[in-house]
């Protein structure tokens, strides 16, 4: 069953022009690199304009932590971590349907 992951980024006042190009190569690199990396959607309301909202459905859990080692996913941490006021990570295993 696949693995879902939603992520909610408060970015820093003045930060979101640098952080969203870095965020949008981080998705792209992981959907087109990483096999395990079934979708990773980015995010924005107009309404809250320093949040960001991730949609990430993996293969399975061991997908998403080779994710969090991949070395595209660890430059990006790092390229980030100053401009992200509060993060908030939430995983989900998807329900197979009752077929009745």
């Amino acid at each position: 069953m696949p693995f879902v992951v939603t992520v909610t980024f408060e970015i820093a006042a003045g930060q979101m022009a640098a952080f969203l190009p870095l965020m949008h190569e981080n998705a792209s690199t992981s959907a087109m690199a990483e096999p395990g990396c079934l979708q990773f959607d980015v995010c924005c309301d107009p309404g809250r304009p320093d949040a960001v909202f991730l949609y990430e459905v993996y293969t399975d859990a061991a997908a998403f932590d080779a994710h969090l080692q991949a070395p595209h996913f660890k430059a990006f941490d790092a390229a980030t971590g100053d401009m992200i006021t509060a993060k908030t990570v939430q995983t989900f295993e998807t329900v197979a349907r009752n077929p009745a």
